[in-house]
C-alpha cells in the first residue's frame, strides 16, 4: 500500500479475477435456480439437456462455498427420488476433485454405494462408458432398479421399456430372477409399472407374477 493505492500481488490477482468469474457465472443461470436449495435446484434442472443442465449446475455451485453445496447435493441423493439421486451425481461431476473426499465418505451407504462408485471411477480416469465394469452383479441390478424407478417416476412407459436393455442380465427371467433378490425397496412399485407398459403379453404376464411374489415375499 502507498499513496492511497494498493497494489495487488500476482496472487491476488489471481484470487480477484477468480472471484470475477464465480460472479459472472453465478449471473448466468439459465433457469433461474441459484438460490433454491440443492433439492429444489436438481428438480428445476431435470427437464433440461445436459449441457444446460450443466450450466444451471456450475451457477448453482458458484453461488455457495463448495463444502456446503457438496453436503448439500449428497443430503439430496439420500432422498427418496431416485432421479435426483441421479442428477445429484451428476452436479457432483461438475464439482469434481473437491468433492472426492464426501463421495468416498457415502461409498459404504447402500443407496448411494453404486452412484459413488462410478463417480469415483470416473473421476479417476475411467471412461463413464466402461466405469461400470466397477460395480458388482448385485450392485448393477440395484442401480437398474433405482434407475427404472426414476423413469417410472417422471419419464414415459416406452422409456421404462427400453431400460430392459440396459440391464446387464442377459434374459428377462435372469433379470428378474436378480431384482426379486436385490432388495430395493421400490421393487414391487417399478414391477408393476413395467408390467403394465411391456407390448408383450406374456413377458408382462412374467413380470407382474415377479411383482406379486416380491409383495408376498414367495420364491
Amino acid at each position: 500500500c502507498g499513496d492511497g493505492h494498493a497494489t495487488l500481488t500476482p496472487l491476488g490477482s489471481w484470487a480477484v479475477w477468480v472471484k470475477l468469474e464465480q460472479i459472472c457465472v453465478a449471473a448466468q443461470s439459465p433457469a433461474g435456480n441459484i438460490e433454491q436449495s440443492a433439492e429444489d435446484m436438481l428438480r428445476g434442472c431435470a427437464r433440461l439437456r445436459p449441457n444446460a443442465a450443466r450450466a444451471e449446475y456450475r451457477a448453482w455451485l458458484a453461488a455457495r462455498p463448495v463444502g456446503s453445496a457438496v453436503a448439500e447435493l449428497i443430503a439430496a441423493a439420500r432422498g427418496e427420488d431416485a432421479l435426483l439421486r441421479g442428477l445429484a451425481f451428476d452436479a457432483l461431476r461438475v464439482v469434481g476433485a473437491p468433492a472426492e473426499p464426501d463421495v468416498r465418505a457415502v461409498v459404504d451407504e447402500p443407496t448411494l454405494r453404486p452412484y459413488a462408485l462410478l463417480w469415483l471411477a470416473e473421476h479417476d480416469g475411467a471412461d463413464p462408458e466402461d466405469a461400470h465394469e466397477v460395480l458388482t452383479r448385485r450392485e448393477a441390478t440395484w442401480l437398474w432398479v433405482d434407475t427404472a424407478a426414476a423413469v417410472a417416476d417422471h419419464g414415459e412407459a416406452p422409456l421404462l421399456v427400453r431400460h430392459l436393455e440396459s440391464a446387464v442380465q442377459p434374459t428377462v427371467p435372469a433379470l428378474l430372477d436378480e431384482v426379486r433378490a436385490v432388495g430395493h425397496p421400490r421393487t414391487v412399485q417399478v414391477l408393476v409399472a413395467l408390467a403394465a407398459a411391456h407390448p408383450d403379453p406374456a413377458l408382462a404376464k412374467a413380470v407382474r407374477r415377479a411383482a406379486f411374489q416380491v409383495h408376498t415375499g414367495g420364491s
